[in-house]
């Protein structure tokens, strides 16, 4: 998934994960489509009914299996860490994921009934004491990291508890990689923690050698997410339904 820089407000760490639950929602994904929707055939949009709270958030969509028993594969997943009213955030970034994920062509009007939509808001974000201070199957990671050749040596080979101290090197932005997972990333690819850290590393677009003091120097920054999918099937009776209501 690709991902717009975090903006590390206070206010993120003030997001709990039992609203998420409560709040993160099949409506959610009904929007999403329905914005992907209306922008391929310029059908006119339902207007949403859920509340516009503030959540950081991705969408990300998948293109199913034509046969059972296959995972579904990614077809786009994009989202921004800065809390936003997800009724404009969720449709921005449905369609900032079907037509601007770089790693893919833009999702076609054929396409659509193959599709899934997934939701992930995000929550409970927290500096993390070193880069393996977080849990595979409950946390996110978001890392960023200098330029390695900034990076003084260090004596030792064993993973640093300091790896997020204010006591390492503030660089400006333009001398920084940073990359982030999902939570549910670790447990689909198989990955322990080193594994996560250096794909995340290499995602960042470092393809150098990948040292104990380049992993040292990262800061890590954990969270948690709720996540709801739904299919094209599910959507359009959403979105027939919703028609027929408003007809009436």
């Amino acid at each position: 998934m690709a991902l717009v820089p975090p903006n590390p407000a206070a206010e993120l760490n003030d997001i709990e994960p039992e609203t998420a639950q409560d709040v993160c929602i099949p409506e959610h994904c009904y929007h999403a489509f329905d914005a992907l929707y209306c922008a391929l055939t310029h059908a006119e949009p339902i207007p949403p009914a859920f509340p516009d709270e503030k959540y950081p958030l991705f969408v990300t969509w998948n293109t199913r299996p034509s046969r059972p028993g296959r995972p579904s594969r990614l077809r786009g997943c994009i989202g921004n860490f800065e809390p936003m009213p997800i009724r404009d955030g969720l449709a921005e970034y449905a369609l900032i994921s079907a037509f601007r994920d770089s790693r893919f062509r833009k999702i076609e009007e054929s396409e659509l009934e193959t599709l899934e939509c997934g939701i992930s808001l995000l929550t409970n974000f927290e500096d993390a004491q070193s880069y393996l201070d977080w849990t595979i199957g409950i946390h996110g990671i978001h890392i960023n990291f200098p330029h390695p050749s900034l990076i003084s040596p260090s004596s030792s080979g064993t993973p640093s508890p300091l790896s997020s101290t204010p006591y390492l090197p503030r660089l400006s932005s333009h001398r920084t990689f940073s990359a982030t997972y999902l939570p549910e990333v670790m447990p689909e690819q198989g990955w322990d923690k080193l594994d996560a850290i250096d794909s995340a590393i290499q995602k960042a677009g470092w393809n150098g050698t990948i040292t104990e003091d380049l992993r040292r120097s990262i800061r890590l920054r954990r969270y948690q997410s709720k996540k709801c999918y739904v299919t094209w099937h599910e959507y359009i009776s959403w979105r027939q339904r919703k028609e027929a209501e408003m007809g009436e």
